[in-house]
């Protein structure tokens, strides 16, 4: 939601003027395209009479579940809602196989009226990559990193220096956005390879450790290498942080320890932080400018 939106709130529902498509997140269900709004029902009837839809469509009454303090409208009601609606817009409606959907809800004493975009689950269709190793990330949470990273991504040039198997090369790459991988083991650069092409998406992965990076960068993802399979010492750790300072304004660090001393040393400031949870496993996602 920070990287999004700007903010975050402990409640199911979020409203900004910043459009993002609900498809990039795996914790986003869809999206209401506000078109009108009233502070009661009548004048959200009043703007219907005059909307006209040029495509089929259909309406949906959002309000299935409850909204923070806003009560779920039960079945039968939502029914009588959409229909009343539904009649008073000039247009063509289709409940089977719409063109467009339209969607209402009302949030906080407000009703909203616009175009519904659900959120399609593409990430799923990550979750078995030819290559695989156990200590990638979830699918579900390299998305969501490379979304913090790169929450716009026109214009955004982004790298993954220690990108392994590309597990979130795949999901930024799926996204639209411009990042390239590199990695100091080939066999993985060659699997990260497999990944891209498996999904036919382009993608640059070179071999090579992040010192001998030469371009810069806007936005780096740097999922910390540990375990046996990829041991390295802390001196190696800072290492990286520190050639990761030489190349990128903006860094997000994934790490199973706290490294703040160790990014506050490579001289960058860290900015916000999350944690990622799966059991009893537990990773920092830390945001660095």
């Amino acid at each position: 939601m920070r990287a999004f939106f700007g903010f975050d709130r402990p409640g199911n529902i979020l409203k900004s003027s910043i459009e993002i498509d609900p498809s990039r997140s795996p914790f986003m269900k869809e999206r209401l395209e506000v078109l009108f709004s009233s502070g009661d029902w009548d004048g959200l009837l009043e703007q219907a009479t005059g909307f006209v839809s040029h495509q089929s469509f259909k309406v949906t009454c959002l309000n299935s579940i409850a909204f923070d303090s806003t009560e779920k409208i039960h079945h039968p009601e939502r029914r009588v809602l959409e229909r009343e609606i539904g009649e008073l817009i000039q247009g063509e409606a289709d409940l089977n196989d719409p063109s467009v959907d339209y969607g209402f809800i009302l949030f906080e004493d407000i009703w909203y009226f616009g175009i519904v975009r659900l959120s399609e689950p593409f990430w799923r269709y990550h979750l078995k990559k030819p290559h695989m190793y156990s200590t990638a990330l979830s699918t579900r949470v390299a998305r969501a990193v490379a979304n913090i990273a790169v929450p716009h991504p026109e214009g955004i040039r982004a790298i993954d220096p220690c990108c392994g198997i590309g597990t979130v090369l795949v999901e930024a790459r799926s996204m639209g956005i411009d990042m390239v991988g590199r990695d100091i083991n080939p066999l993985v650069v060659l699997g990260s390879r497999k990944n891209l092409a498996y999904f036919d998406l382009e993608g640059e992965v070179k071999l090579g450790p992040i010192a001998e990076v030469k371009d810069t960068y806007d936005a780096a993802i740097i999922d910390m290498p540990y375990n046996l399979f990829t041991h390295i010492s802390a001196e190696g750790q800072q290492g990286i942080l520190t050639a990761a300072r030489s190349i990128t304004s903006k860094l997000v660090v994934v790490t199973i320890e706290p490294m703040d001393h160790m990014i506050k040393e490579a001289g960058f400031e860290i900015v916000d932080r999350c944690v990622a949870k799966k059991a009893n496993f537990k990773r920092q996602i830390v945001v660095c400018v």
